[in-house]
């Protein structure tokens, strides 16, 4: 009970004033002696005097602050047990926040946009041709790679060697080919990967690419970038050009590509998947190859190529695709 009823707070306003108040008058306000508010008169059982209002409140409050301060006894203790369990939980959620999963186009290009506006000092990119590009994703891809270059950023891509045949590559090329931008292509790429200012990475989860995750474990991000690195060392700029020519064997560099993923026992959809081309073309490259050595049964075709030695690390290739 925190409240006086009206006719008891009246009844103590008089009493304070005069001093006393009969018993029989506080009748129609119990809520008086419930809040020990009077006490009996010594010198007349008839009258009672009021309680000093400091006393009385201080009564009330006992409890109250006992009760508060038993609930704040308890918090700490509480406190101090669940303390080193909120350390680990603190650590967790930076560690999961570190690993975004973005579901929807729409998301992962805001996230990049985002990412790509904060970028200062490079960009590193792997952009598999396994998927046709239209010229409106590549437009897009334009205007958000071009505040990049104009403000300095050094961009780095890397893309299969079916890239060279791909008028709308290379024009997309030409548009910064007096910025800091290098292409450079190789022959098997794996996915797709973006990675800006050694800080965050972007990879696709799906293969429909409708779920990427934005990597920002400081160890996950340099692992990526020495994977892109590896790759970078072993691909050919691009603006060289076709500079290959067929090896004095017959085959083609692309050829000996598919090769080593036929004799590992890829099929042919397969192989034009990881290597950047449509099945047509993939397999015109396979019977190519097989004219070359002599093959007449796909069988027969993996056995020559083991026979022939071709994929070892000291057959001379020079040869490029022999693009039909």
């Amino acid at each position: 009970m925190t409240e006086l009823c009206e006719e008891g707070s009246r009844l103590y306003a008089n009493a304070l004033r005069t001093g006393r108040i009969l018993r029989a008058d506080i009748e129609p306000a119990p809520c008086l002696m419930e809040f020990a508010l009077l006490h009996p008169d010594p010198d007349d059982a008839n009258w009672l005097r009021p309680v000093s209002p400091a006393v009385a409140l201080a009564q009330r409050l006992h409890p109250i602050e006992h009760e508060i301060s038993e609930n704040r006894r308890l918090s700490i203790a509480l406190t101090e047990v669940f303390e080193p369990f909120m350390a680990l939980s603190a650590q967790e959620a930076t560690s999961t926040h570190s690993i975004t999963v973005l579901e929807g186009l729409d998301r992962i290009n805001a996230a990049l946009d985002l990412a790509t506006a904060q970028c200062q000092t490079e960009m590193l990119t792997v952009q598999p041709s396994g998927r046709r590009s239209s010229e409106n994703r590549l437009m897009e891809a334009l205007e958000r790679d071009r505040p990049l270059i104009e403000r300095g950023v050094r961009i780095r891509t890397l893309y299969q060697h079916t890239a060279r045949y791909s008028p709308e590559r290379l024009a997309w090329v030409d548009h910064f080919a007096d910025g800091k931008a290098e292409y450079r292509t190789i022959d098997e790429l794996v996915e797709r990967l973006i990675i800006l200012d050694e800080t965050v990475a972007f990879i696709p989860t799906r293969d429909d690419r409708q779920v990427a995750l934005e990597l920002r474990h400081p160890g996950l991000v340099r692992y990526l970038i020495k994977v892109f690195e590896f790759m970078w060392t072993r691909a050919v700029p691009l603006n060289a050009g076709a500079p290959y020519e067929t090896a004095p064997d017959g085959i083609t560099d692309i050829q000996h590509s598919i090769a080593k993923l036929l004799v590992e026992g890829h099929v042919d959809e397969a192989i034009a998947r990881r290597l950047g081309m449509n099945v047509r073309t993939c397999r015109a490259h396979i019977a190519k190859l097989a004219t070359a050595l002599g093959s007449g049964s796909r069988a027969q075709l993996g056995f020559l190529i083991a026979q022939s030695g071709i994929l070892k690390p000291d057959h001379p290739v020079t040869g490029g695709e022999d693009h039909p």
